[in-house]
């Protein structure tokens, strides 16, 4: 069973993300994420998609590229992690990715799918772990890692930049 990690399964920044994660069901959380996700933003026109809420900030588009990229490399590291790899993971430069993400060159709706594709991803590696496995620790640029912790930090990332889009963003789509 999935419980929610103890301080020193991660990397102090996480907090924040771990504990925007609710207590309960945490598979049936990160389904109901991904719906919120689609009902709210895939539908919305290109226009609004590339809406920016100051210069130099990400576009909706952006964003949810963002979301997309960082479930996959939190992913990886959750897989090695879980398979008792103790080989030190980098860190990694999330702006740089969203620079060279192109994601304007891509529908809204193809984003989305594309965080839904992830995501699914995710789903299925949840899914088929086990106690040992969620209990085993690693390493993530310089800082003890849990396969649980990466869990939650997922589920809590994708959750902080949900309530950003809705604050920042929604208003203006």
């Amino acid at each position: 069973m999935l419980i929610r990690p103890q301080t020193g399964e991660y990397a102090p920044h996480f907090e924040p993300y771990i504990q925007m994660v609710p207590e309960g069901e945490f598979v049936k959380f990160l389904e109901e994420q991904t719906k919120r996700l689609r009902e709210k933003w895939a539908g919305i026109r290109e226009e609004q998609a590339n809406y920016r809420y100051a210069e130099g900030k990400w576009s909706v588009k952006e964003v949810i590229g963002h979301m997309a990229d960082t479930e996959r490399v939190m992913q990886y590291r959750m897989l090695r992690i879980a398979r008792g790899d103790t080989t030190p993971l980098p860190g990694f430069d999330e702006e740089l990715f969203a620079r060279h993400a192109g994601f304007d060159r891509q529908s809204m709706e193809e984003i989305v799918k594309g965080f839904e594709i992830v995501r699914e991803s995710t789903l299925a590696l949840v899914r088929q772990l086990d106690d040992d496995a969620w209990a085993r620790k690693g390493n993530v640029a310089d800082y003890p890692a849990t396969a649980r912790a990466i869990a939650y930090n997922i589920a809590g990332h994708a959750e902080h930049h949900v309530r950003i889009l809705s604050e920042r963003y929604a208003a203006q789509v």
